[in-house]
């Protein structure tokens, strides 16, 4: 029982937390939020539609930022549990770095990490 109810405290203090924060937001607006705004840009109107197209180079650098995200997703928890597996991690580790430094000197030579 005493788990439920630490778990129940638990989440009453985030929904108050929540609804103190945005009904902070409200109060201390200095303007009142305009309904047809949506959270874009800053709370400024857009200038363009929501689905417009963007330049075919933003592709590249997205799916390389992606990789580089994802390489980070597998660093973390290999941290956690390197010192227990030993040498076979960080020899797994050293691998996999190796195959995304293959597709970085790939995306290189294609020329994805050229702006222009």
């Amino acid at each position: 029982m005493p788990a439920y109810l630490d778990l129940a405290v638990m989440a009453g203090t985030g929904v108050l937390g929540v609804a103190l924060v945005v009904g902070l937001g409200h109060r201390l607006a200095a303007a009142p939020p305009d309904r047809h705004v949506l959270p874009f840009s800053g709370g400024r109107r857009p200038t363009e539609h929501a689905l417009s197209r963007f330049h075919a180079r933003w592709y590249p650098v997205t799916l390389l930022f992606l990789a580089f995200d994802v390489e980070m997703l597998y660093m973390y928890p290999w941290t956690v549990v390197v010192a227990r597996v030993g040498v076979g991690a960080v020899v797994e580790m050293f691998v996999f770095l190796g195959v995304l430094m293959a597709a970085v000197v790939w995306a290189w030579r294609e020329g994805a990490l050229r702006w222009t």
